[in-house]
């Protein structure tokens, strides 16, 4: 009984996670969604910008963006997130002062606009090559066909892989307490492995674990009753990003 109590009281002291829950709502779950949502916009630009370098006749563009691709997908999460975060201010660059989510949101930015290449460039890809020959045969120039044609065409196949990706982001920011956030800053993770550390118990870091499920699970089900939806209704045309998808959800 002494056993069964002692693991009762290491992952689900309810004292303990009742008292928690307040400040994991009002300062940490509003920090993550803002850091998830800066992060996300930072990921879209790098990731439409990588995409269309990966797409482009130029060798001299194409290649600085396959290796930044390559590296940044090759490295570990919690590596890119300290070097960048923590590395830029070191180097000097300090764009954003003493603000540590800029850091942090340009860290995770940064690594997911990596993955989020490859989905824009797979979407942009799988634009059939009839629609954008009927296009320059009207006399549109390259540049008018990707702006007017191909990205709004392949921007909306790749939207279910894109919310998937969005729920990458989610997960990512636990791991901006590598950077060390000031009080009123921290993310549902760091307030619950600082109550984890002052009380020895893990109970905080299992209520931050449910909170970030009750945000990723249903998310996950829209994603794949949307996907399969896409899929059913354009099996061709949602082919390229389901496979992205899947590859991501591996690595």
């Amino acid at each position: 009984m002494d056993g069964l109590k002692q693991i009762w009281d290491t992952f689900f002291d309810l004292d303990l996670i009742g008292s928690t829950l307040p400040t994991l709502l009002k300062e940490g779950l509003l920090n993550t969604l803002f850091l998830t949502v800066l992060a996300s916009a930072i990921g879209l630009v790098v990731g439409i910008f990588l995409a269309s370098g990966l797409m482009s006749r130029f060798r001299v563009l194409r290649l600085p963006c396959r290796w930044y691709v390559d590296i940044l997908r090759g490295l570990p999460h919690i590596l890119s997130i300290y070097l960048i975060g923590q590395g830029l201010p070191l180097a000097g660059l300090t764009m954003f002062g003493n603000w540590t989510y800029g850091y942090a949101a340009l860290a995770i930015g940064l690594m997911e606009g990596a993955y989020m290449a490859e989905i824009f460039r797979s979407g942009f890809q799988s634009v059939d090559k009839g629609i954008v020959e009927a296009s320059r045969s009207l006399g549109m120039s390259h540049t008018k066909t990707m702006r007017l044609i191909v990205i709004p065409i392949g921007f909306r196949r790749v939207l279910p892989a894109l919310t998937g990706q969005f729920i990458l982001v989610i997960k990512s920011t636990a791991l901006v307490y590598l950077l060390g956030l000031a009080a009123g800053q921290r993310e549902m993770f760091a307030i619950a492995q600082d109550t984890s550390t002052n009380n020895a118990s893990l109970s905080p870091l299992v209520a931050a674990g449910l909170f970030y499920l009750a945000i990723t699970v249903p998310l996950t089900y829209v994603v794949n009753k949307w996907d399969k939806r896409m899929r059913e209704g354009r099996p061709a045309a949602a082919t390229a990003p389901a496979a992205v998808r899947t590859e991501e959800a591996l690595v």
